[in-house]
């Protein structure tokens, strides 16, 4: 039997609701076509929709299909707990029988039977209870949404974004023997006057401009110092390198110094993750260096003859973005590049612990804001991107946590081992030779901030201990920023470590041999003499 409602006539030309039957029945498609619902049929005529053939359409129908599947499951798990913990005999009824005699649980009935008449606003289809449960979370979720967008609002007010500018070209260049130009900045005294010249490289995300930052020309003038830093290979305005790695690194530093008449030792400057290039100078042009000065200087974080506890010290101080992009480095560099157009490569500017995911100090976080350094460091950033190639700081972070070709174990000053055998002795003992030393002779110091979360100072421990002669100088409360950033007091106490008393640029003196120009001075008497004598003669 059927109802008013429920016959062929009520469903004509609507979809019927599926039956259980439906499944089991082979002449379904009689019963559905009495109703109105011939399968196969599409078009206008059709009662059901037009499947969809777009993806799109087809996700869309999945979604919905399991939302539906997961409201009847919670439904189905609603009941089940119901008639396993809602019948008389379970431990929660009983629990809550006890709470419901007693005085709060009189105070909640009585609340509730007050409160009863709002129900008469919800939806017919609805339960009370599902329905004051959605609606209890919604406006839990929107409260918190509101105090999180005011927050934000009243503590930090959206700064006003500033586009990239590229600046036009400005720098001095030199053709290096490959064809590539290298492009530099030079500073302070003249070549002929330079008492002690300096190149520094710059670390990752920086230029040639950088230099030291801050440093002042006087400070040079006054100990006679020839300042070069130079853009690496990509990045400003030098030209980029088929296969760059540590070794050509410190070839083009050596180039450089001979194209631009260092003719005597120079001294190397390394700073954050720029100091690999004063390692691999180090390394490979010994010869060519009076020494190193390090500031905070980074090393291979997956360096093989870390033990466990200064791996721990050092990667503990990172946040997991850190961690991530040199996971990423080491393993899936092709990635990196994806993240690096998100950040300083989008044409916009921003903050390097931001873009860089470093962890800073608090007075590395003060300095960073001062508007003093933005100005340097939009500046100094403009000019590393400006060719709008993403492979040199791929390269860059690539050299930083792969094999570099040496260890810093080379470096150390140690006997050169002979070889073995009966040749090699009685050439040793014929030749009578002094002993050989391997490794750099010069001085190296490190600056280290122990407030240094970008470059930790285990890392500077862990030079220390490969390297016993270095001469570390502990910096207490500075960070990785605060030392070498426009400090003049601090430029002054590095520069008197390294060159001693300050001895103003070398005098340009012309000494003459006076013997020699008495000389003259009696060979041109004796042509003014010979020239008069004919004179008298004619006379």
């Amino acid at each position: 039997m059927s109802g008013p409602d429920s016959g062929p006539e009520f469903y004509a030309g609507r979809p019927r609701p599926w039956r259980p039957d439906d499944l089991l029945n082979d002449n379904s498609n009689t019963e559905r076509a009495a109703y109105g619902v011939v399968p196969g049929v599409v078009g206008a005529n059709a009662s059901e929709p037009v499947p969809p053939e777009t993806l799109g359409g087809l996700v869309r129908e999945f979604s919905k299909a399991a939302a539906e599947m997961a409201v009847e499951f919670g439904k189905g798990c609603r009941d089940i707990v119901g008639a396993s913990l809602g019948n008389r005999d379970s431990v929660l009824v009983r629990s809550f029988g006890k709470v419901r005699d007693s005085y709060l649980g009189k105070t909640v009935t009585r609340l509730r039977g007050k409160l009863r008449f709002i129900n008469e606003y919800l939806p017919e289809d609805k339960e009370p209870l599902h329905a004051w449960s959605v609606i209890v979370f919604v406006s839990f979720l929107a409260f918190a949404a509101l105090y999180v967008n005011s927050e934000s609002t009243v503590s930090s007010p959206t700064p006003e974004i500033k586009k990239i500018y590229i600046h036009p070209p400005s720098a001095a260049r030199i053709m290096l023997p490959d064809g590539r130009y290298i492009a530099y900045k030079e500073q302070g005294v003249l070549a002929d006057r330079a008492r002690f010249s300096i190149i520094a490289p710059h670390s990752f995300l920086s230029s040639r401009l950088a230099g030291i930052p801050g440093l002042k020309a006087e400070l040079l003038e006054e100990f006679g110092v020839r300042l070069l830093s130079y853009d690496l290979p990509g990045f400003g305005e030098s030209d980029p390198h088929p296969n760059r790695n540590l070794e050509s690194s410190a070839m083009d530093m050596l180039l450089l110094a001979d194209a631009v008449g260092i003719n005597d030792k120079f001294w190397v400057v390394g700073y954050s993750s720029g100091s690999m290039h004063a390692w691999a100078a180090l390394r490979y042009i010994p010869d060519r260096l009076a020494g190193a000065a390090m500031f905070a200087p980074m090393v291979n974080p997956y360096d093989s003859i870390m033990t466990r506890e200064e791996r721990r010290r050092t990667w503990e101080k990172w946040a997991r973005s850190r961690k991530f992009l040199y996971f990423l480095a080491r393993r899936f560099p092709r990635f990196l590049s994806y993240f690096y157009h998100r950040s300083f490569l989008s044409g916009k500017h921003g903050q390097i612990d931001k873009w860089l995911s470093l962890s800073l100090g608090r007075r590395d976080k003060a300095l960073i804001e001062d508007p003093i350094y933005e100005e340097f460091w939009q500046r100094d950033l403009e000019e590393s991107i400006r060719q709008g190639n993403v492979k040199p700081f791929v390269e860059e972070a690539v050299l930083q946590v792969s094999n570099w070709g040496f260890s810093l174990a080379d470096l150390k000053l140690q006997k050169k081992q002979r070889g073995k055998g009966v040749l090699n002795w009685l050439k040793s003992v014929l030749s009578a030779a002094q002993e050989e030393y391997i490794g750099f002779l010069g001085p190296i110091h490190i600056w280290q901030g122990m407030d240094d979360k970008v470059v930790p100072p285990s890392m500077t421990d862990f030079v220390h201990r490969i390297l016993p002669g270095v001469a570390v100088h502990k910096l207490p409360y500075e960070g990785h920023f605060t030392y070498v950033y426009f400090c003049d007091e601090c430029h002054r106490q590095i520069f008197t470590t390294l060159f001693g008393t300050p001895q103003g640029p070398l005098d340009i003196t012309i000494e003459v041999d006076q013997s020699t120009l008495e000389g003259n001075t009696e060979e041109q008497e004796e042509v003014a003499l010979g020239d008069s004598v004919p004179a008298q003669a004619k006379t």
